[in-house]
């Protein structure tokens, strides 16, 4: 061999090592490494099966079956638009590059996925590939789903083409070049999907590894809640440290005891995830919210255990800009004047009726601010979000919500009430402008 061709082939060894470090830096860990345990095949655990249902479920009609599935991975909420026919799709994402619309994934033959097979079916929620071939966009959580065992997959196939067919065609992605190219995503997919199912930890309870399944696989608990790297797929080396997602921060649910949940009680954390709410630690809003109202809310109570199990394992990761003590009740006065006067001006005329000057209010747990992270960020994002959009919470009791106040105060004036309210029942006042609220705005799903 020339020398010529000795330098080529070293620079292209050289090449493919450095594209391949490269590939392991941005890849990073995947979700469950951290437990660092023997993994087998789902086939081989003998300590009891961790996928499916619950046991009071295990008689249950295939249908019946895929339809707790179904609810667990939180499909109706992302393939329904507000008022709009269930799993018909068109709800709108808005991404910094243009706005993706979520498919029919009703049993129509022509707009959603009545022709699927079932080899169709577990291509588009493992690997994510279409029927026809194209590859779906991530914003469809198959990094997760990749881990649903084919028999969950589908049940809850079973369970969708039980249901009335609807004739929906969502409207055409706006996205720019090149995220305009489909075809692009089986490099991405080749990176940053798996396509493995999930596989037990012979070194965890089986109640940690149906409460891993859950999070993971079904709830894709890391899609909001973990930050992503450059390439949008999540960061697993800040597992569950937060996010924000569709301009709602997902706050950090590691085991952090300052700014995660490991200083959450047991039943505090089965409260938040079965009602949505946790006195001392505020009320689910904005995605978190659905997620509850649609999904948690409607799991087994020993499925909500074991996610808190879970919970419980994943190491800590503090959040930096939020502070490590939460602020206690304001005082009952409030006229020392120290606060926006513009904001306590709207709070005083749309506020303080539901949630008092203390913060805790004397109409619902729910509507009480003392101890929410939401106030307590200085970023003010999800009291700004909330504001703007209100809150349409369904709990065991009934239907609770907050009007949305989008509509009828400007940018500035939902800044100031914001900054108002972190600075009154937060430990830091946040400093929102006009045009951080009008940033907001554009980010919602639509």
């Amino acid at each position: 061999m020339s020398r010529t061709m000795r330098i080529l082939a070293s620079l292209v060894v050289i090449a493919i090592v450095a594209v391949a470090l490269g590939v392991w830096i941005i890849r990073g860990p995947g979700p469950l490494d951290f437990a660092g345990g023997t993994k087998v095949a789902l086939a081989d655990y003998r300590a009891g099966k961790p996928t499916g249902v619950p046991a009071s479920l295990e008689k249950a009609s295939l249908i019946e079956r895929g339809e707790y599935l179904a609810k667990a991975a939180d499909c109706m909420v992302c393939h329904t638009t507000q008022g709009g026919q269930e799993y018909a799709g068109g709800l709108g994402f808005k991404l910094p590059f243009g706005t993706l619309y979520s498919t029919n994934i009703t049993p129509d033959k022509e707009t959603g996925i009545g022709n699927y097979s079932d080899k169709d079916f577990l291509n588009a929620v493992q690997r994510g590939v279409r029927h026809d071939g194209a590859r779906l966009y991530p914003a469809m959580p198959y990094t997760s789903y990749t881990y649903i065992s084919d028999a969950d997959a589908l049940a809850i196939k079973a369970y969708l083409f039980s249901l009335p067919p609807v004739r929906a065609t969502p409207p055409a992605n706006t996205l720019a070049f090149p995220f305009n190219q489909r075809w692009a995503m089986m490099f991405w997919s080749a990176v940053f999907n798996p396509d493995i199912r999930y596989e037990p930890d012979t070194s965890k309870s089986r109640e940690w590894n149906r409460g891993a399944y859950l999070a993971e696989a079904l709830a894709h608990c890391g899609e909001c809640h973990t930050p992503r790297n450059l390439a949008f797929a999540l960061n697993n080396r800040k597992k569950f440290a937060g996010a924000v997602t569709a301009g709602w921060r997902a706050f950090n649910i590691s085991s952090d005891k300052t700014t995660g949940v490991g200083g959450w009680r047991d039943d505090d954390l089965i409260s938040y995830l079965a009602v949505g709410h946790a006195a001392g630690h505020g009320t689910a809003s904005g995605p978190m919210g659905e997620a509850v109202d649609h999904s948690l809310s409607r799991m087994a109570p020993e499925d909500i255990r074991a996610i808190v199990t879970y919970l419980r394992s994943v190491p800590p990761i503090a959040s930096s800009d939020l502070p490590a003590t939460l602020a206690p009740p304001a005082s009952a006065s409030h006229k020392d004047g120290s606060q926006d006067a513009r904001g306590k001006m709207v709070f005083q005329g749309a506020c303080v009726s539901c949630h008092g000057w203390t913060g805790e209010s004397a109409i619902s747990p729910m509507a009480t601010l003392t101890g929410a992270w939401a106030v307590n960020d200085p970023g003010a994002t999800n009291v700004a979000q909330i504001v703007i959009s209100g809150t349409r919470r369904h709990t065991p009791d009934g239907a609770l919500s907050m009007p949305a106040f989008g509509n009828a105060y400007s940018d500035d004036e939902i800044a100031a009430v914001a900054n108002y309210v972190t600075a009154r029942f937060g430990s830091k006042g946040s400093k929102l402008t006009a045009q951080d609220v009008a940033d907001l705005r554009k980010q919602t799903a639509e």
